[in-house]
């Protein structure tokens, strides 16, 4: 299992190299950021550049950087569109990305995004299993019936079901990771690479401040 599904960032962090090394204000390719092979379709019009999120509730590192993504996305504001994505982790039938997309499909993520990481990471809640799922759904103000419809819908099970290509496609092996504009790769573990000592907020600056490169590289290729 790739390092940042498993642990938190200061292990990463033991296998930097140099601070000297990095930067973010210049960022390198194939070391600070990633081209994708094949550039992956957007789903932003006009000027707007696609940001995409590939992310786990259960991973440490995504419930840290959440707080100054969210930030990040204010600030950038109409210069971008922002998506999530759930990764896979456990497979096709991964339990938390079934509620990621069962919730998008209900259009809940707004009021329901934050307390399912609360649930994950403050209140010790273990949401990998589809029973445990359902029942805590209910239990915080969704309707049974209806996110039992929306969880074994055709739409939600045939995505579910695709995640593992469309991860594949963007070549993410891990999560947190950003792609930007269907072409450009960056996580914190590229740039926690370069910045042996970094604490984890320095680091999530860098991955933020190349994500902001990325999106004027993407926007002047519109």
């Amino acid at each position: 299992m790739p390092l940042l599904r498993a642990a938190g960032l200061g292990l990463l962090l033991s296998l930097s190299l140099s601070l000297a090394h990095a930067s973010p204000a210049v960022p390198q390719n194939g070391v600070d950021y990633a081209t994708l092979a094949r550039s992956q379709p957007v789903q932003a019009n006009g000027a707007k550049v696609e940001v995409i999120e590939f992310f786990m509730y259960h991973c440490p590192v995504c419930n840290a950087l959440e707080p100054l993504l969210e930030e990040w996305v204010r600030k950038e504001g109409d210069r971008i569109t922002v998506r999530r994505i759930h990764y896979p982790s456990t497979g096709r039938a991964d339990p938390e990305a079934h509620l990621f997309l069962t919730l998008e499909a209900l259009g809940r993520l707004g009021d329901m995004h934050a307390k399912v990481f609360k649930a994950v990471h403050t209140d010790h809640i273990r949401l990998n299993k589809d029973d445990v799922i359902i029942d805590w759904a209910a239990k915080n103000g969704i309707d049974r019936a209806a996110f039992l419809d929306a969880w074994n819908s055709f739409g939600v099970t045939t995505r579910l079901r695709q995640l593992d290509k469309v991860a594949a496609n963007y070549q993410v092996e891990s999560a947190p990771t950003l792609i930007v504009g269907g072409r450009f790769l960056t996580n914190p573990g590229l740039l926690s690479r370069q910045m042996e000592g970094a604490d984890r907020a320095d680091v999530f600056k860098a991955t933020l401040q190349v994500a902001d490169k990325l999106v004027d590289k993407a926007a002047q290729a519109k």
